[in-house]
């Protein structure tokens, strides 16, 4: 049995509900169904290796190992998580190392100009170990989170002039994702496990992570409720289990906030979730539990302004596929020659006509081969 299944069979009660009664109304419109995607079919691989859509392009940012063009720096081990940032009229890309701390984990950074030339790349976070996903804040910060047993929250500097900072309030524990929600002035965390739950962070002063609440969702007869957890250092007892009725997800993974909706991914059932903050409410957005269903092996999540969300694959056959307002889920690209993979740390630009990811260990099927893509190409302004 595929390790997903087992995960599925060990939680299948915690996802069971998204389709029962009064929930299923509310979101009618869910799951999103296959269907043709905004660009069409994918063309065959380029030079890269990539299948694109019909006017798309790529181009390889860096690979592990070796210094990024135009600069002197190497760039890290098992490139995971990352997210784009402002930089005047040029942007800069932050990504994730997810090895131990002995081989390099962390987090670096890519600089670009307005024209999308790389003008500089450097080490942003150090010493950490796992450093999986994260995520942005509005503040221009990057919450690289440690994919570990009792793992913390790092709060960088993608510009990194400022050092990095522990944030210990925001909880001890298998940490996968960060998302900010500026609305409720909350950070929303996944975890990493297959029963594991979903978080929230209220700081006691937004914009300032040094102190705050650690939040579970817990559901009881159908309402969702946010409680307090405990001991939000997570041991002796797990953070996951100090709440009696918190509810589980199966293997939470990357998440992603637009629009007062809280988008996250649970690998162990691949689905993608929508947590209506302003209703208070839960959706599947997406399940492969479907006749040819594209999508699998769900894993980091991210959005482009027109709406659309584009989820990557922990294998799979190695894409990252969209789905759309109008609930279709197609491929947008995929990664050949790259089965020993996985896709990770999708992010557009601010223009929105950039997208990166990595593929984690690239042709060699181990972390020292990582390589980091740019796509650019007529990414859809309008519905």
């Amino acid at each position: 049995m595929e390790r997903r299944n087992v995960l599925r069979a060990a939680a299948l009660g915690a996802g069971a509900a998204a389709f029962s009664g009064s929930l299923w109304r509310q979101a009618a419109a869910y799951p999103a169904l296959p269907g043709t995607g905004p660009y069409g079919a994918l063309k065959p691989a380029d030079a890269n290796g990539i299948m694109l859509p019909n006017g798309f392009t790529s181009r390889v940012i860096a690979r592990t190992g070796q210094t990024v063009a135009g600069t002197g720096y190497t760039w890290h081990q098992a490139p995971d998580g990352g997210a784009c940032f402002a930089d005047g009229s040029g942007w800069i890309y932050v990504s994730n190392a997810e090895v131990s701390s002995s081989s390099g984990g962390g987090a670096s950074a890519v600089k670009f100009n307005s024209s999308g030339s790389i003008t500089g790349a450097y080490r942003i976070l150090s010493g950490t170990n796992r450093n999986c996903a994260g995520g942005a804040t509005p503040w221009n910060t990057w919450l690289s989170c440690e994919e570990v047993a009792g793992g913390y929250v790092y709060e960088t500097d993608p510009w990194g002039v400022n050092a990095s900072v522990r944030r210990a309030s925001m909880g001890r524990f298998n940490h996968e994702a960060a998302a900010a929600d500026p609305v409720r002035r909350v950070i929303y965390l996944t975890e990493d496990e297959s029963d594991g739950c979903f978080y929230r962070f209220v700081p006691t002063t937004w914009g300032n992570l040094s102190s705050g609440t650690l939040q579970v969702l817990r559901e009881s007869s159908g309402t969702l409720s946010w409680v307090n957890v405990p001991d939000p250092d997570g041991s002796p007892t797990p953070t996951r289990d100090q709440v009696s009725g918190a509810k589980l997800f199966n293997g939470g993974e990357g998440c992603y906030y637009r629009d007062n909706i809280c988008y996250f991914t649970t690998k162990g059932d691949n689905r993608v979730w929508a947590y209506n903050a302003s209703a208070n409410t839960i959706a599947v957005v997406y399940d492969d539990n479907v006749s040819g269903a594209p999508l699998t092996g769900v894993d980091n999540i991210t959005a482009a302004a027109v709406g659309d969300l584009y989820v990557a694959e922990d294998g799979g056959n190695m894409e990252i596929c969209v789905i759309t307002p109008g609930d279709v889920v197609a491929p947008f690209l995929r990664v050949t020659g790259q089965s020993g993979s996985e896709i990770t740390g999708p992010a557009f630009n601010p223009a929105g006509n950039r997208l990166y990811f990595s593929s984690q260990r690239g042709t060699s099927g181990s972390s020292s081969g990582g390589i980091t893509y740019e796509v650019t190409g007529p990414f859809r302004t309008s519905l």
